[in-house]
């Protein structure tokens, strides 16, 4: 049995799953957690990949590797290799005035223009605008500037603290895509628009095709042998939807820590509207995308206050009726990305005497979550992108409430993946590409929701809460 592994390096986790390369069936896998908060040292992500590849039972065996991770996260190095300081996570709030900054000074439009991107305080773009106005020292030090995947990639291959070697970092589309600095029509970064957010110029790894490998691993890295191929790797969505065999004419809704909306298309987007991110995918097409802060830890939220399972949550919130009897959340409580609302918080709305209830706050705070997430699903047809089927991904994907209450505020037919780890399947097929010159084959079960009556007031109600705060 010839085996691949492919890596997540997520906001919360770093997990590690061994394929086998002819079936794609899971062989074993290791997970290891990411510290809390939003501004992290890049070394605890290395450290975190170290040890699921550890409890994944070591990769002595494995031909070929690939790292996929969150998108947008800088990692600063210095001449030599070495981090300049701590990073700023794609959804830490503090880059958000300067994104005004940046929008200030160029224009939104010209932006979305050069790069297809409606600059958010996720970008890449703005922490380095966060860096040069908060950390001035840290800038000047800056030699270079990679993403999670390209930074651990890069270490995969032997290098590191003090090693120089940053001719060696790369990347791929998906990511550069989501930089804020490349464009998507010309597939070259944009090294005006860096400088303008940095103030100085700085080395950016190079970008790889889909199939390219990054090099092959280094020596003396415990439970990882030496010179097996690592593949180009990709942003996590793009991972993701190179898993699933997305085509042109599906949509992806993934309920994870963020809320995440996107589709296959030929070309690239640009929506001056402000809402869809045209990113690329990891085959060399593009991937417009719509994101929120909010998603899956708002069904946390839920159990925790009600103090039940998650089971519990959805069997009561399927108890109570469509519209929850007029309660409606506006679950902003880490701010918000779609809308731009980096200080609004969580709102409830219409509670009453009567309607104040266990089962109808359950179902308040689901329609309120998928609410959200519908709403990006407009945005991306308003930019003539126009999905004939919805794919349920993501951990909460799972929930019997979640599923029924999407299947009642959406008017396309919703389908659910059997459930798995797409980001490291993605990056596993890469690691395979990286080893036999392509992507594998590999099967997926796919299921069709049986479809339900379409409820408008859920999205009616969404809307007035929002015109009743003035959003």
């Amino acid at each position: 049995m010839v085996l691949v592994a492919g890596v997540d390096s997520s906001t919360q986790a770093c997990k590690v799953t061994v394929r086998d390369l002819h079936s794609g069936e899971t062989v074993r896998e290791g997970k290891a957690s990411h510290p809390p908060g939003t501004i992290i040292d890049p070394e605890s992500w290395w450290t975190a990949l170290l040890t699921a590849v550890r409890r994944a039972g070591g990769l002595d065996d494995v031909a070929a590797i690939a790292v996929s991770g969150q998108q947008h996260t800088p990692i600063f190095l210095d001449g030599q290799g070495a981090v300049v300081c701590d990073s700023p996570l794609w959804n830490d709030t503090g880059s958000h005035s300067h994104m005004g900054d940046l929008n200030d000074e160029l224009g939104k439009d010209e932006w979305i223009r050069r790069t297809g991107l409606p600059l958010t305080l996720s970008d890449t773009v703005t922490k380095l605008r966060w860096l040069r106005d908060l950390h001035p020292e840290a800038a000047l030090r800056t030699e270079a500037v990679a993403i999670v995947h390209d930074w651990l990639t890069w270490r995969l291959m032997g290098f590191g603290v003090g090693d120089g070697g940053l001719e060696h970092l790369t990347t791929d589309r998906s990511e550069a895509s989501g930089t804020g600095y490349w464009s998507g029509e010309t597939n070259e970064y944009c090294m005006d628009l860096f400088e303008i957010a940095l103030g100085k110029p700085a080395l950016l790894p190079r970008v790889l095709g889909p199939l390219d490998r990054a090099g092959v691993t280094g020596t003396d890295i415990p439970g990882i042998p030496a010179g097996i191929p690592i593949g180009v790797g990709s942003g996590d969505n793009a991972a993701a939807s190179l898993a699933l065999g997305l085509d042109e004419g599906d949509a992806v809704l993934s309920l994870g820590t963020s809320g995440v909306v996107y589709a296959k298309t030929a070309t690239p987007v640009h929506d001056f509207a402000g809402y869809v991110c045209s990113y690329a995918d990891a085959t060399g097409h593009h991937l417009p995308l719509v994101a929120t802060l909010n998603a899956a830890r708002n069904f946390d939220l839920g159990a925790a206050l009600l103090g039940c399972t998650y089971d519990e949550l959805a069997q009561l919130a399927l108890s109570a009726p469509p519209g929850a009897e007029g309660l409606t959340l506006l679950p902003y409580f880490e701010g918000e990305r779609t809308p731009d609302l980096p200080h609004a918080r969580g709102s409830l709305h219409e509670a009453s005497l009567t309607n104040f209830t266990r089962a109808n706050f359950a179902r308040a705070v689901i329609e309120g979550t998928l609410a959200s997430q519908v709403e990006m699903l407009t945005a991306l047809r308003s930019c003539g992108v126009e999905p004939e089927r919805l794919l349920l991904i993501g951990g909460a994907a799972q929930s019997v409430a979640v599923q029924a209450i999407l299947s009642e505020m959406v008017d396309i037919p919703v389908y659910v993946p059997l459930l798995d780890e797409y980001v490291t399947k993605g990056a596993a097929m890469q690691a395979a590409a990286a080893l036999t010159g392509d992507f594998p084959a590999w099967p997926i079960s796919i299921s069709e929701l049986v479809p339900r009556p379409l409820e408008e007031q859920i999205n009616e109600q969404h809307e007035k809460a929002k015109a009743a705060l003035g959003y």
